[in-house]
């Protein structure tokens, strides 16, 4: 068991739980050392415009990811992660499948803030409680450098969207501002919220890069076809009969301790 009966009912509640403390060190550092090779190869891009949604920012960055899997098989991985396995299981019941998986980083003095969106307002899936992210601190997320806030309960109603004007190809939405609560976590703390739950990111005001990396999961009863993100070409089974450890997906089993040690091989060579 990961969560207490108190923490279920805060996120029945409330639409949102934390554990500051999720993976372990050596989990933590292999998180960070993948997400250094990711921005080593080129592999985020900047979705930072300047205010007309097409034009690419020159003054703010904030370089997304998604999905992950094709290019990091620790990320690939990490879904497959027991406790993880048990903790999403805990949130949302069984069967339940990986929906989506992206990555943020906010570089440091320049790194722009995602704005307000609940993520049922690009999915809509009729009961918002049914899926939920789950939003790793790869390095300590302080109010400094623009960690996440949640709106505690926003999940009861659906805010209007419009195409944020700072990116080029959010949404988002303008819910009220003065119940959010600010979570700040240490490298390798969990925030998990469910779909419904609106939520933001704020820049990052330091001179040292941030990164969240974000997975999302949904109950199987919603997994419609038309919610899979475009270019995506697998969502996996995490749980119930259809679930094969990666197999049918990936053509291998997959094990998350032995791609912690990987990633942590490629940082020391």
């Amino acid at each position: 068991m990961i969560f207490s009966a108190e923490d279920r009912q805060h996120f029945q509640t409330f639409g949102y739980v934390v554990r500051h403390s999720f993976f372990s060190a050596e989990e933590t550092a292999a998180i960070q050392s993948e997400i250094d090779r990711l921005l080593h190869i080129g592999a985020l891009r900047n979705v930072a415009t300047d205010g007309d949604g097409k034009t690419p920012s020159a003054g703010m960055r904030n370089l997304q990811l998604c999905p992950m899997y094709r290019d990091s098989p620790l990320f690939r991985a990490l879904p497959f992660d027991p406790k993880v396995v048990t903790a999403i299981s805990e949130l949302i019941g069984d069967p339940y499948i990986l929906h989506l998986d992206q990555v943020f980083f906010k570089p440091g003095g320049d790194g722009m803030g995602t704005n307000w969106h609940q993520d049922n307002a690009y999915f809509k899936i009729a009961d918002p409680m049914k899926g939920t992210a789950m939003w790793i601190a790869v390095h300590d997320a302080t109010i400094e450098n623009g960690t996440m806030q949640v709106i505690p309960e926003s999940y009861r109603g659906l805010y209007e969207h419009n195409r944020d004007p700072y990116s080029d190809h959010h949404i988002r939405c303008y819910p009220p501002e003065e119940k959010a609560v600010t979570v700040e976590l240490p490298a390798g703390g969990v925030l998990f919220f469910c779909y419904g739950t609106a939520h933001c990111t704020g820049p990052n005001r330091t001179d040292r890069g941030r990164a969240g990396v974000a997975f999302h999961f949904l109950h199987a009863d919603y997994a419609q076809k038309n919610l899979i993100e475009e270019g995506r070409d697998y969502r996996p089974y995490i749980t119930g009969p259809q679930a094969t450890g990666g197999m049918a997906e990936y053509g291998e089993k997959i094990d998350w301790d032995v791609e912690v040690k990987n990633a942590l091989r490629h940082s020391l060579s």
